[in-house]
C-alpha cells in the first residue's frame, strides 16, 4: 500500500464517502488512477466502491443504502402524513425540486393529482414515471447513471445537470438527521446530487420520519443553517421540535388518526 492509498483511508475516515473527482482534486492525480486505487483498496477490504466514488468499510450495516422497495413499505403511513403537510407548502407555478426517497415519491403522487402549473425537476426514475401521469405540471429528469438501490440518476452528468437548476423549493429527505449538526447520507452520489440542489435552491424544507432524528450515516450532506423548514410527524421528541424552533426554523408535525384525516399543526 502506497502514500496515495493511505491518504485515501484517511480521507474516508474523517469524511466517510468521496467521489472519484474529489479525490482527483485533492490528490492530484487523474480519476483513472484514483479507480485504480479504488479497485486495489477494495480488494483488501478496505473500502467499498459505489457509483462515482467510494464510501469507507467497516461502517455499521445500517450506515449504508438500503433498496428502494424494502424502504417504500417502511413508516409508510408517517411518510403519507408528512407528504400531505408538506403539500400544503407548494402553490401554483412554483418551481420545485424532489429528491428520490419515498417520502418525496408520496409527494409526487399528491402534487400531479392536486397542482397544476408547477415545473418539478428530480433525479428519481421513479417520481419521474409519477409525474408523467398528469400533463398538469412539467416533469424534469436530471439524467445519469442509475444508482439500483435508489432508483436515482447520479453521477458526473447528473451532477452537471444539476448545476443548472435553480428552483425555488426543494424537497429533500435523508437517512438521518441531528439537528444541531445536519443531514446524513450513505450514498455518495445522491449525497453530491442534494447538496448542489441546496447550494442553489431559493428554500429547502426536510421531510423527515421521527426515526430518522438523532441518527447518522456514512458521511454528513447538508448543514443545518441551508435548512429553513422541516416536516415531520407527531412522534418525533418535543426537544428537537423545540431545538429546530430556537433556530427559526419553520417546523410542521403531521398528526394521523389512520390513513385519512391527517393534520399539520405548526
Amino acid at each position: 500500500m502506497n502514500k496515495r492509498h493511505q491518504d485515501i483511508l484517511d480521507t474516508l475516515k474523517e469524511h466517510g464517502a468521496r467521489s472519484y473527482q474529489e479525490f482527483s482534486d485533492q490528490l492530484g492525480v487523474t480519476t483513472m488512477t484514483i479507480r485504480r486505487d479504488a479497485d486495489y483498496l477494495a480488494g483488501e477490504g478496505l473500502i467499498i466502491k459505489t457509483l462515482g466514488g467510494v464510501q469507507k468499510g467497516g461502517a455499521p450495516v445500517d450506515y449504508y443504502e438500503s433498496p428502494m422497495r424494502s424502504r417504500i413499505t417502511t413508516r409508510r403511513r408517517e411518510k403519507r402524513a408528512i407528504a400531505e403537510c408538506a403539500l400544503q407548502l407548494v402553490d401554483s407555478g412554483q418551481t420545485l425540486f424532489l429528491d428520490g426517497s419515498t417520502t418525496c415519491l408520496q409527494l409526487a403522487t399528491l402534487l400531479h393529482q392536486h397542482r397544476q402549473g408547477l415545473t418539478i425537476v428530480t433525479n428519481s426514475a421513479l417520481i419521474s414515471l409519477e409525474l408523467a401521469k398528469s400533463g398538469e405540471n412539467l416533469a424534469v429528469c436530471i439524467g445519469g447513471l442509475i444508482d439500483r438501490d435508489t432508483a436515482s440518476y447520479i453521477g458526473p452528468i447528473a451532477e452537471k445537470n444539476a448545476k443548472g437548476f435553480f428552483v425555488d423549493l426543494a424537497f429533500m429527505s435523508t437517512k438521518g438527521f441531528v439537528p444541531a449538526e445536519g443531514t446524513f447520507e450513505s450514498s455518495v452520489g445522491n449525497l453530491r446530487i442534494k447538496q448542489l440542489i441546496a447550494a442553489q435552491c431559493a428554500e429547502l424544507v426536510l421531510l423527515v420520519d421521527h426515526s430518522k432524528f438523532g441518527e447518522r450515516a456514512l458521511c454528513k450532506a447538508i448543514d443545518t443553517s441551508q435548512i429553513q423548514g422541516v416536516v415531520t410527524d407527531d412522534t418525533t421528541p418535543e426537544s428537537e421540535l423545540d431545538y429546530l424552533r430556537q433556530h427559526d426554523k419553520d417546523v410542521r408535525v403531521a398528526t394521523f388518526s389512520g390513513h385519512t384525516n391527517n393534520h399539520c399543526l405548526r
